[in-house]
């Protein structure tokens, strides 16, 4: 992907934190990505040809940051701000807004396409108040029937015909400082693709609207 197609929408859009981030994670018990181990051989790899041609300090070794991307996302609606997690979540998740609110909240929908095969993606970025009400987040959303941020779908904001249940779609997650982003992606029509919808969620942790 050359770069996300993203237009500044409603709400606030003050940029997030650039803290390291920790690897994304899917629900508790999910597969692994088998992609991270390719990128880490290629790095490797890449790695040990440089020492061999004897680089120099003027010369950086390779990075997995240089590869391609493999999708283009086309934002289909937000980003909506809003302050009151609770009020834009279910369940657990919305349990634990209630003990724990959060500062800021932003969600957008995109789409992007594998061949003939449309998907459509959230991106929620979730601002705590601390970097430990981020951990503890994450750690409950990434865990089965514990609920989720609302997705814009799900809420009735936007209005997409033929829109997949984004719930029962690949869900992925990243922490960042005080701030995660969670990423659902569900195909129309149907379609079934799981490998390639864990690659569209893992690109779209970085869209995060708002930043």
């Amino acid at each position: 992907m050359v770069g996300a197609q993203f237009t500044p929408g409603r709400g606030d859009t003050a940029p997030l934190p650039r803290i390291p981030a920790e690897p994304p994670s899917r629900r508790a018990g999910g597969p692994l990505l088998k992609a991270a181990g390719l990128v880490a051989v290629a790095v490797v790899a890449g790695l040990v040809w440089w020492l061999v041609r004897g680089g120099s300090s003027d010369e950086a070794p390779p990075s997995a940051q240089s590869q391609a991307k493999e999708f283009q996302f086309v934002v289909s609606d937000g980003p909506v701000a809003a302050t009151d997690c609770a009020a834009n979540s279910y369940s657990q998740v919305k349990q634990f807004f209630t003990q724990h609110p959060c500062q800021r909240l932003s969600r957008a929908l995109y789409t992007t396409s594998s061949g003939a095969s449309r998907a459509l993606v959230s991106v929620a970025v979730v601002t705590m108040s601390t970097p430990e009400d981020a951990q503890q987040l994450k750690k409950l959303a990434d865990t089965d029937g514990t609920g989720n941020v609302n997705d814009l779908v799900r809420d009735g904001t936007a209005k997409i015909p033929g829109a997949p249940k984004l719930a029962d779609g690949d869900y992925l997650s990243r922490v960042t400082g005080a701030s995660v982003t969670i990423v659902l992606s569900a195909f129309f029509d149907g379609h079934a693709d799981e490998a390639t919808l864990q690659r569209i969620s893992k690109e779209a942790l970085d869209l995060a609207p708002g930043a």
